[in-house]
Order: C-alpha cells, then structure tokens, then sequence
C-alpha cells in the first residue's frame, strides 16, 4: 500500500480522500516547519503533500528514495527544487484553479483597504483619537484599474473592477483581443497601462520576464499617487524602489500580500504612509483551503492507484503504453512550442499545429498540449500540458489542429504557426531514428538543426562576410560557437542562423551581435 506524508496544515479531507482511495496517509503538519525532522521520516513515503512551509530541497530529495509524487496544495512551488526532482523522476504536482476566486478577492479588498486607509483609520479610532478629517480616502467608481496578467485570477479581478464602475485595462501578451472584448477589459501595452491606470493590480507568476515589473523605471511613467496592489508574488515589485516612491508621494498607496523573502519579519515597506501589509494571505479562507486540499488528495491518490497523471509540472499526461513512440514527439513539439514562445513579444492570437504522415497517427492532444505549454512557458512558469490548453482558452488563443497523410519528404513532421497582432511565424520539426528530434523549417526557410540548451537566433540580409562578422562578436565576447546551421531562402535574400553556444550569451554580447552589419533580429533561446 503507498503511503502519503502530509507535512502542512491541510483540511482533514485531504486525510479521509487518500483512505477512501486505499492510500495509507499520515498527517504530520509541524514537520513542514523542522527540516530536521521532515528529512529523518521522508524516507518512509511514497508521497508527500505540502503547502508553502514545507521546503522539499535537493537535500530532502535525496533522502526520499521511495518518493514518486509531490503535491502542492496551491498555485506556487517556489518551494519545491523541481529540477532535482524531475532527475529523481519524481512527479510534482498542484492545483492551479483551487484558489483563484479568493486570491482576486483579496486583491480587491486590498485596494479598498489602500483607498480608503481603512487599517490606519481602524487603529487611530481604537486608540480614542476620532481624526476624521486626516483619512480623506479615494473613490474608486470612474477610476481606472490596470490588471497585469489577465489569466484565471486576472480575469475574475478585472470583473469585480467592472462591477465597481471602473474602467479596467489590461496587459497579458496572450490575451486575445477577441478575449479582452468578451470579458469587458482594454488590451493595452504595458507602458500605455503604467501611464494611464490609478491602480494597479499584479497577477502574473515571477519569471525572468516579470521581475522587478514594478521599478523605478516603471513608476516614474505612472500617475502622481497611483495605488499598487500585489497579491501575486514577491518579486513582481522591487520593494526598494516602491519604499522611495510612497516616501515621495508618487505612488498614493500600496497593498503588498507578497515579499520578495517570506516570512517577512523585516521589510523596507513596514512602516512607511498608507500602506497595507498582509502575510500571504490570498488563499486563505476556508473555501479555498478546502478546494486545494480536496483536489490534491485526489490527483496524488489517483496517481499512486492508477498511474492516472493530472496538473504535473515536470511531466506530460501519456500512458505507459504510448509513452515509447510518444514520448520523443512531446519533446519536439514542446521544443517547436518554446522556440515560438521565446520569440513571440506582441499579443498571440491563433496557434495552428500541422501533423503530417506519422506524426498524425499519435496522441496529437498531447502533443497540442505540449507545443502550447512550450509558447506559454516563457510568461507564465508553471503552466504544463495539462493546464496549457485551459490557459490559452482563457486568453481567448485561438488553437487548430491539421492532420493529413504523407506528402513531403519526412515520413512525418510536425508544423508549428503562431499568429500575432503584428505577424505570422512558423517552424517545423521532425523526429529521426533513435528519437533525435530536429528543426527543418523556419520561417519557410529549409534548414536542419538539433536545439542545444543555449542557442543564439539571429535573421540577417544574405551579404558577403556576415557568418565571420557574426563569428567575431561572439568570440569577442568569449562565447564559444558548439554548432552553427543557416538557411535562406535565395541569395541576398533573407537568412536565418541558429547557433548553439557553450558559454550564456550576456546582455553586452547580445547588444554587440545586434549591432552588427546585416542583423534584423537577434535573440537568446534557452531549451
């Protein structure tokens, strides 16, 4: 019989689904809070539950050689060393839905709180003061509400704006906007958001892409005494930056669910004027608790039972009877994905993906999955093959499916194109023997290339001298060239190289190779 570690505070639910199930459970929640003592008892488990106390490390990894599934009673697993895990085959899971409607209401009642200095008036009358006339509050009714992110949380936040008489905006590079109409809300960029929105409301994931949105940069393009409320994640806000602009008066009020280092003892922002500070509290009733525990009891049961995979992070939903032929095309497809995504920086509007031969004789709803978690993973990190598909619905991402037999060269490929406000991108893979996948196609263009972790994507003019031009940049930088394959499509016409690299390419780097003569584009890519 599997056994079940529940390490946090989880409804006891949680407990009764994993028994009715026929998983033995044992529901240990002070171990989340002592390492020490969650390292001594993990190697007993064949599954460990969590919230955000528990810290499953390298360490504690290492010491579960019986553990095969980590479920996450939430959204974030900043807490979880996924990589490590993944290399151990250990499956790590969540429950990215079980909360949003409760975090998207504290968000609002954070903004209350902020416009109308609700905790300071509440203390100064506690304290027999009566200083009515010093808390002079903000209407919210005709202001503007500027969402960052638009997704699940997102879209019910911009709802409640709506119902408040607000006018609401918003930026999120995969909202359609055909989804943007329907849900009532402004696509706008991201300055033109920062320039116009009275409050400001984060609720994206923490990526490369959106740390430190909010800086000094991107406040001094607000409005004097713009209102900013986080209940996303720390880290979206530089709290040094926020702490100098409330200190100013630039930004008119704060309310801040989430620090860059958690717990937070200590902060930059405690103290200072009209703010409004809680401890992560943006799944905390008890409706969401209960929907969080009850699901990932369900999706860790079905799991250890019967092998049934649901919301992983680090792998995709295939049986064991198609995983050998499969599993190589998710790769590729996954890849196809994640070139385009990494690519994509204005609003996506359609994806359609081509199968041909025997490429369109599989799981070809895998294989969706996989391309879509690919194009969305660059903004949105945690996002996997199963929540792919429902995250680019939401953003109003309007997805086909081609299948048809044999027609060209390969015996099957796939064929990956992504239609965006301002243009229409294509690229094209296959999967040769002993499952080596390979880009064929870019742009139209005909070439063959392997992805390697570190590559460099460059379009170019076809002229004389340019591959050793290029070739210089990068060894001036001490960037080591590990392959290089070009294509164009006629002579002095359009090209294309794609380079795999030893070293990371630096921003200096990357600003010398866009500056060299004949460069149109260049940019990093990261498999």
């Amino acid at each position: 019989m599997a056994r079940v570690l529940i390490s946090d505070q989880l409804s006891e639910t949680a407990v009764e689904i994993f028994r009715q199930r026929g998983v033995e459970v044992d529901y240990l929640p002070e171990l989340g809070k002592d390492k020490d003592a969650l390292l001594k008892a993990i190697p007993n488990y064949d599954g460990l539950a969590i919230r955000s106390a528990s810290k499953v490390t390298e360490k504690i990894i290492d010491a579960a050689p019986n553990l095969r599934v980590i479920g996450r009673a939430g959204i974030g697993v900043d807490n979880v060393d996924i990589p490590k895990a993944t290399a151990r085959g250990i499956i790590v899971m969540n429950t990215p839905f079980g909360n949003s409607i409760t975090t998207a209401e504290h968000a609002i009642a954070m903004m209350f709180a902020v416009a109308r200095q609700i905790p300071a008036a509440d203390a100064s009358t506690q304290a027999g003061k009566w200083e009515k006339n010093r808390f002079m509050g903000v209407e919210l009714q005709g202001k503007t509400l500027g969402v960052i992110g638009c997704g699940n949380i997102g879209s019910v936040v911009a709802s409640r704006g709506i119902g408040l008489a607000m006018k609401v905006i918003a930026f999120d590079p995969f909202l359609s906007a055909e989804r943007a109409q329907s849900i009532g809300v402004e696509k706008v960029d991201l300055a033109e958001l920062l320039r116009r929105a009275d409050v400001i409301t984060l609720h994206t994931p923490l990526t490369d892409m959106t740390k430190n949105i909010i800086d000094a940069a991107a406040i001094e393009q607000m409005k004097t005494g713009v209102i900013i409320i986080n209940c996303a994640r720390g880290g979206l806000v530089n709290e040094d930056d926020l702490a100098a602009a409330l200190k100013s008066g630039k930004v008119g009020g704060a309310g801040i669910d989430v620090f860059t280092n958690e717990p937070a003892k200590e902060s930059v922002l405690f103290g200072l004027p009209n703010i409004v500070c809680t401890p992560h509290l943006g799944a905390s009733t008890g409706e969401a608790q209960e929907n969080v525990a009850i699901q990932i009891a369900e999706q860790m049961a079905d799991y250890l039972t019967t092998g049934a995979v649901t919301n992983a992070l680090n792998m995709p939903s295939i049986s064991a009877e198609e995983a050998p032929r499969l599993t190589p095309w998710v790769k590729l497809a996954d890849q196809l994905g994640s070139f385009a995504g990494q690519l994509t920086e204005t609003g996506l509007k359609g994806v359609r993906i081509e199968y041909e031969g025997t490429a369109a004789e599989l799981n070809t709803r895998a294989l969706t999955a996989a391309a879509l978690a690919g194009i969305l993973r660059p903004l949105l990190s945690s996002v996997n093959m199963v929540s792919a598909p429902t995250m680019a619905k939401e953003r109003g991402i309007k997805v086909e499916e081609v299948r048809r037999g044999q027609e060209g060269a390969y015996e099957g490929y796939i064929r990956l194109t992504i239609t965006t406000e301002r243009q229409e991108r294509s690229v094209a893979g296959t999967v040769f023997s002993g499952g080596r996948s390979r880009i064929i196609q870019i742009k139209g263009i005909n070439m063959e290339a392997e992805l390697g972790p570190r590559m460099l994507y460059v379009t170019n003019r076809d002229r004389p001298g340019f591959i050793g031009r290029l070739g210089t940049a990068l060894g001036a930088g001490g960037v080591n060239i590990a392959t290089f394959n070009l294509g164009r499509q006629a002579a002095g016409e359009d090209a294309i190289s794609l380079i795999e690299v030893d070293q990371p390419i630096s921003d200096e780097v990357l600003a010398s190779i866009q500056a060299v003569e004949g460069v149109v584009v260049a940019k990093r890519l990261e498999f």
